[in-house]
């Protein structure tokens, strides 16, 4: 159990040091390239969840993000030995959702600064971005043992 919790402190600390670094060096609406035309930093702040929405609903996600982070806490406990991969995958979850969690109790606003240029993307942080893979891998992992209960039911059957 141990393991994932590294993972989950790694991520947030990754996360809060370029938020930190954010805040620090770019002003607010600021923008830097770094590939032209394909990424570039642009400091923002984020008052609502993913793509803007839920503006200024700061105490519905405190609390929902609270119970999420708990029943993920919880499950991971659950599953940690037989599952590794899912493990791994609600690790990453928890760890960007945690990062995203402090920045709301202590700011009243999360950091963005990642924007890719060639898409309408909104603009992301290191927390989105870890959560999302850990999304992937969740799915993954179930769409994986999925396929395998479907094919042990079919040996089943025959």
């Amino acid at each position: 159990m141990f393991r994932y919790f590294l993972v989950v402190i790694g991520v947030t600390i990754a996360d809060h040091i370029v938020k930190w670094l954010i805040s620090m060096y770019m002003t607010i609406g600021q923008q830097i390239t770094v590939i032209p035309g394909v990424f570039g930093l642009t400091s923002i702040r984020n008052r609502g969840a993913a793509f803007g929405m839920l503006q200024g609903q700061r105490v519905f996600f405190i609390i929902a993000t609270s119970i999420v982070l708990i029943g993920i806490i919880l499950y991971l406990y659950k599953i940690h030995r037989e599952k590794k991969l899912l493990s791994y995958g609600f690790a990453l979850i928890l760890g960007g959702a945690l990062g995203n969690f402090i920045d709301r109790i202590y700011k009243g606003e999360v950091v963005d600064m990642f924007q890719v240029y060639f898409i309408d993307f909104p603009i992301f942080n290191v927390a989105d971005s870890v959560l999302c893979i850990g999304v992937a891998i969740v799915l993954i992992d179930t769409w994986r043992d999925s396929r395998a209960d479907r094919a042990a039911n079919k040996l089943l059957e025959q």
